[in-house]
């Protein structure tokens, strides 16, 4: 018996430091070293705090900032332990008065605008958190953001071309917009209230 429980004992012990010590921790100094960003969570810092993240959205309803895509979390939106899609279905009544909720806010907030609202404007994600709106979603705020912020179309414009991420070699996905730095740099820009 003691021939048996020696091996096991220093082999668990060898097994517990290669697997539950070393190994995590030669991870996480790559991690640190490699990609140190990512490693802290992909962090946006003004004037060295942390005011949020470029994975995580964040809602916005002044008429003076870019509105984000709805959060399906609760109960408060954006909030990363309630991960999650709304699981409603596109018959269910629940989501259709949500989303004549979310247009009749649009509207009500730019009443000139009568061009389609993009629907990611009015529809959460499948995780509910998604920090981007489709280039669309941005054009369709562009004026009421530049009458807000009494800054021409233009220069508003350029601030959505500069924040746009356009996809991986032109090839995959859609170009979108992640609306906390397009926001951030409107702050930089014009100093037009707090973006969170």
């Amino acid at each position: 018996m003691k021939n048996i429980l020696r091996p096991a004992l220093v082999l668990f012990l060898v097994l517990t430091f290669l697997t539950g010590i070393a190994y995590p921790l030669a991870v996480t100094g790559l991690a640190q070293t490699l990609f140190p960003s990512q490693a802290h969570g992909s962090l946006i810092l003004r004037d060295g705090k942390a005011v949020g993240s470029t994975l995580i959205g964040q809602s916005f309803s002044d008429p003076a900032h870019f509105w984000s895509r709805p959060s399906a979390t609760s109960p408060m939106s954006n909030n990363p332990v309630a991960s999650g899609g709304s699981n409603l279905g596109p018959l269910n009544p629940a989501l259709t008065d949500a989303v004549k909720a979310r247009v009749a806010a649009l509207r009500a907030a730019d009443p000139s605008n009568m061009a389609a609202v993009p629907v990611d404007l009015v529809t959460a994600s499948g995780s509910g958190l998604d920090p981007h709106i489709s280039l669309a979603a941005a054009q369709y705020q562009l004026n009421r953001v530049a009458l807000a912020r009494k800054l021409s179309t233009q220069v508003v414009q350029g601030l959505i071309d500069q924040n746009t991420q356009r996809p991986l070699l032109r090839l995959m996905g859609e170009p979108v917009v992640n609306v906390l730095q397009l926001n951030l740099a409107l702050e930089a820009h014009s100093g037009h209230g707090n973006p969170n």
